[in-house]
């Protein structure tokens, strides 16, 4: 299709925000929720598009974009792509307001307002606004202290070595860990791993890459499939347990409890969980 132009100008803002591995007619629920913040994210770059080539109504044209913590759950690679395609839209002649805590972005930003000085009731007041370079220069401000911060550690030598790692992991045979065997989840393509016990682990990749599926559709949905067998039938019928995941098999799993960030029933304790 690298002549049919509809065609381009339909598939060109899913690539420019990192999304061009996915398949055409793939299913929104299949997707993580960087990818589909970032989808969602090109469908407006793709109207912004169509506004500037007078397609839309002039209205439509300067509109003011807001974005709640655009970088939550992505890879420092997809900040980078997320970046481009916010710049974008500054360049089609909309108007970006964007709350977030991502050093990167702040630094990229055009002007800031910095809220604070502290959270609660200490919070709720203008502590400084400017150009992050007049930010970076304030007293006082968290926000500040960590630009100078983060401009410190970005002067320092990068300190790489580049070794040959295995893709699974070697743990020592006398500590305890728990063992994945060839999971097949969604896009995991027979992925096995250890993981320590006792020890603070973390997983990371680019946004699409499997992580939330290694960690809650394999290891949590193990985990309470097995907790959930263990009650009496009556019990097992009031609560169903989710389905058995694609995978050999999941040794040496405790209790498992999660704790995600996604929408649920609000309450009067809802920040403090």
């Amino acid at each position: 299709f690298a002549d049919d132009r509809e065609v381009i100008r339909a598939l060109q803002p899913i690539a420019d925000v990192g999304l061009d591995y996915l398949r055409l007619g793939q299913s929104v629920p299949t997707l993580s929720g960087g990818e589909a913040q970032r989808l969602k994210l090109a469908g407006h770059l793709a109207e912004a598009a169509r506004s500037g080539g007078g397609r839309q109504p002039a209205a439509r044209k300067g509109t003011l974009f807001m974005f709640d913590e655009p970088t939550t759950g992505l890879h420092f690679d997809d900040i980078a792509k997320l970046l481009r395609a916010l710049r974008k839209l500054i360049d089609a002649g909309h108007s970006l307001l964007v709350i977030e805590h991502n050093l990167d972005v702040i630094r990229a930003s055009d002007w800031l307002i910095d809220l604070g000085p502290d959270g609660g009731a200490e919070g709720g007041r203008i502590v400084a606004t400017g150009t992050p370079e007049d930010v970076r220069a304030h007293a006082h401000t968290h926000t500040a202290q960590a630009l100078r911060e983060y401009d410190a550690a970005l002067g320092a030598p990068a300190q790489v070595r580049e070794r040959p790692m295995p893709y699974r992991a070697q743990v020592p045979g006398d500590e305890e860990r728990i063992a994945i065997v060839n999971a097949r989840e969604h896009n995991l393509k027979n992925l096995s791993v250890d993981i320590p016990r006792g020890r603070f682990n973390v997983i990371t990749g680019v946004s699409g890459s499997g992580k939330s599926t290694l960690a809650f559709d394999i290891l949590f949905n193990e985990g309470q499939r097995r907790y959930l067998e263990s009650l009496n039938a009556y019990a097992r019928s009031i609560v169903q347990p989710a389905g058995r995941p694609e995978v050999d098999a999941v040794l040496g799993i405790p209790p498992t409890v999660a704790i995600e960030q996604r929408l649920s029933r609000g309450g009067r304790k809802s920040t403090v969980g």
